[in-house]
C-alpha cells in the first residue's frame, strides 16, 4: 500500500513568486547591460554577444527573455522614456493651476533634468538608435501624455488665450516644439546658460498666447 503524497504548505501562486522575481530580475539585468553598451558602442556596436558578456549570462539565457538586439534596445528605450515621462507627469499634475509665467519655467527645467540625468543615453537613443517600432511607441506614448497635460493646461486658461487657438493644434505644437529644443540643448551644449535657456523657452511659449494686435502695440510702444 502507497502513502498518499502530503500536500504542499505553499500555494502554486507562492511557488511561482520566487521564479517570477528571478525573471524580473534578469530582464533588468539584460536591459541594464543593454544600456551600458548601446551607450558605450552604440547601436551598431552593440549585440546580443555584447550584451549577454556584459551582463554576465550565456546567449542562450539572453534569448529565453529577449528575441534579439533591437527587443532589448526597444526595452532601454522604453524604461527611459517611461521614467522620464513619469517625473514630468507627476510634476504637471501637480501644478496644473501654477501661473504660466511660473509653471511653464518649472514644467521645462523638470524636463531637462529627467532626461538629462542619462544624457549619453539620450544621445545615443537619438543619435545612433535607428527608429525602432519599440521605441518610436513609445517616444509617441510619450508626446501624447504630455500633450494632454498640455491640452488641460490651456483649456484651464481658456479666458486668458486668443479665442481662434485650437487646443489639440497647439499642444500638439508646443510639446513638440518644447522637446526638441530641450533635447537640442543638452547635446549640442550651446553657449547659453539654463536660466538663459529656460527664460527663453518660457518666453517662445507664452508669447504664442498673446493677442497679435496687443503684441504689436507693445513691440511699436
Amino acid at each position: 500500500m502507497t502513502s498518499k503524497p502530503r500536500p504542499s504548505k505553499t500555494t502554486p501562486a507562492q511557488r511561482r513568486t520566487p521564479r517570477q522575481d528571478r525573471s524580473r530580475a534578469m530582464v533588468a539585468r539584460i536591459v541594464d547591460a543593454g544600456q551600458e553598451v548601446l551607450i558605450a558602442h552604440g547601436y551598431d556596436g552593440a549585440s546580443t554577444n555584447r550584451i549577454a558578456q556584459t551582463a554576465g549570462i550565456s546567449p542562450g539565457s539572453l534569448y529565453q527573455y529577449f528575441p534579439d538586439k533591437d527587443a532589448i534596445v526597444a526595452a532601454v528605450i522604453e524604461r527611459y522614456l517611461t521614467g522620464v515621462t513619469e517625473r514630468v507627469r507627476a510634476h504637471v499634475v501637480d501644478n496644473l493651476a501654477a501661473p504660466p509665467d511660473t509653471g511653464v519655467p518649472q514644467a521645462i527645467s523638470v524636463l531637462l533634468d529627467a532626461l538629462g540625468d542619462h544624457r549619453e543615453l539620450l544621445r545615443a537613443v537619438v543619435e545612433q538608435t535607428p527608429r525602432l517600432s519599440g521605441g518610436s511607441a513609445t517616444m509617441l506614448a510619450f508626446e501624447q501624455q504630455i500633450g494632454e497635460l498640455a491640452r488641460v493646461a490651456l483649456s484651464m486658461r481658456r479666458r486668458s488665450v486668443p479665442a481662434d487657438v485650437d487646443f489639440d493644434a497647439t499642444a500638439w505644437l508646443l510639446v513638440r516644439t518644447v522637446e526638441h529644443l530641450t533635447i537640442r540643448y543638452l547635446l549640442d551644449r550651446p553657449p547659453i546658460s539654463r536660466e538663459r535657456f529656460l527664460a527663453d523657452i518660457t518666453r517662445l511659449v507664452l508669447n504664442f498666447f498673446r493677442e497679435p494686435m496687443r503684441a504689436e502695440r507693445e513691440r511699436t510702444d
